[in-house]
C-alpha cells in the first residue's frame, strides 16, 4: 500500500509515471544519463535507479554513463561504463536525472534515444524530455525518483544496494537533512530506504565525508583567506595556482563551502574556483534563507533558491556579483 505521503506528492504526475514504468518494461535497453562534474545526488539517483531496475527487470540491459567523481570514485560509487559509440545505434530508452538542461547531461549519446524521460528537482527551463517529471519542491532528485518507485507498490522492490545509493544522494542534496527543502517527505523516504537494512555509518557517511590529511591543508587555506563583504557575502577565490599549490582539481573547489555556514553575520557564501581549461571560473552559491537563484541566473548559471552555481569568465567580474549577492541581503 502506498505510503499517503508518497501518493499525494507524486498524484500530479500520474500519467507520465505510469509512461515511465510502461516504457521501462517496453525497452530491453536501457540507459541512464545524469549531468557533468557528478554530485551525491546525481551518481547516487543514477545508480539507486540502474539496481531498481536491474533487480525488478533483471533481462533488461541497463547502463550507466558519464564522467567518475574526482573524489567517490570507487571509494563510494564504482566507475561508470563507457559504451561504444555503436551501442547507441540501435533503439534504447534513455532516463536523465538530476539535469535541468541538455548543455550540461554528461554524455551526447543521449540525444540518440527513441525515447527520453527527464526526472529532475531543479527549475524546469528546458524540458528536453519525451515526458518530464520535474519537482521543483523535492530536496533531491533522489527523493522524487524513490517517491516514484515506492508509489509502484509491493509488486516493485528497491534493493539494499539500490536503497544505500539512493540514501546516499538523498542525504548529500539536503545538506543531511539541514536545507529548507528537507520536507516530511524527505524523512519518510529516508526512513523507508534505511529500513532495507545497509549500514548507514560504514555504507554511507563514512564513504561520503572521510577526509585525508592533506585536506586539511585546503581547508587552512580557504579558513584564512575568505573573504566577507559589509553585507555579510563571504566567498574564497582558488585560481589554478591555488589549485596547483593545494594538490586539487578543479571539481574540488566547492568542497570547502561548508566552512562559511551557520557563521553568524554571513547570510550568504560563495566558492570562486578558476577552470582554465574553460577559460572561465565557476561559481557554487548558498544561502541560509536568501534566494540566490536569480543572480546565479543573471551569471550564466541557475539552481534551487538556497543552493546555486553561476560562471564568470574574469574576476573583474566578480564585484558585480558580490554587489548583487549583496542587494539580496538588503
Amino acid at each position: 500500500m502506498t505510503n499517503k505521503l508518497i501518493k499525494n506528492f507524486i498524484a500530479p504526475y500520474k500519467n507520465e509515471i505510469k509512461t515511465l514504468l510502461k516504457k521501462i518494461k517496453e525497452f530491453d535497453r536501457i540507459v541512464i544519463f545524469r549531468h557533468q562534474t557528478p554530485d551525491f545526488d546525481a551518481i547516487g539517483t543514477q545508480l539507486g535507479l540502474y539496481h531498481f531496475i536491474k533487480d525488478n527487470f533483471p533481462s533488461k540491459d541497463v547502463h550507466v554513463v558519464g564522467e567518475n567523481h574526482v573524489v567517490f570514485t570507487p571509494r563510494l560509487y564504482p566507475p561508470m561504463e563507457i559504451l561504444d559509440d555503436e551501442y547507441y545505434d540501435n533503439p534504447f530508452l534513455a532516463i536523465v536525472v538530476d539535469t535541468a538542461d541538455t548543455k550540461r547531461v554528461s554524455d551526447d549519446h543521449f540525444k540518440k534515444a527513441a525515447y527520453i524521460i527527464k526526472i529532475d528537482h531543479h527549475p524546469n527551463k528546458e524540458p528536453y524530455g519525451n515526458i518530464n517529471i520535474v519537482v521543483e519542491e523535492a530536496a533531491a532528485a533522489s527523493e522524487l525518483v524513490c517517491a516514484i518507485l515506492y508509489s509502484f507498490g509491493d509488486k516493485y522492490y528497491i534493493s539494499q544496494q539500490s536503497a544505500k545509493y539512493f540514501y546516499s544522494a538523498l542525504a548529500g542534496d539536503s545538506g543531511r537533512f539541514l536545507f529548507n527543502s528537507t520536507s516530511p517527505l524527505t524523512f519518510e523516504i529516508a526512513k523507508l530506504l534505511i529500513s532495507t537494512g545497509f549500514n548507514l555509518s560504514k555504507d554511507v557517511y563514512q564513504k561520503m565525508y572521510q577526509k585525508q590529511i592533506e585536506d586539511l591543508r585546503v581547508t587552512a587555506y580557504v579558513l584564512n583567506n575568505f573573504i566577507v563583504s559589509p553585507k555579510g557575502v563571504a566567498y574564497y577565490i582558488l585560481s589554478e595556482e591555488i589549485q596547483d599549490e593545494l594538490n586539487i582539481t578543479f571539481e574540488r573547489g566547492k568542497e570547502n563551502l561548508g566552512q562559511l555556514a551557520n557563521i553568524e553575520g554571513i547570510h550568504i557564501w560563495c566558492s570562486i574556483t578558476e577552470n582554465r581549461a574553460k577559460n572561465k571560473w565557476k561559481v557554487s552559491i548558498r544561502s541560509k534563507e536568501i534566494k540566490i537563484n536569480g543572480v546565479a541566473t543573471k551569471y550564466n548559471g541557475g539552481g534551487h533558491d538556497q543552493a546555486s552555481g553561476a560562471e564568470i569568465y574574469s574576476l573583474d567580474e566578480l564585484p558585480s556579483l558580490i554587489a548583487d549577492l549583496d542587494s539580496l541581503i538588503d
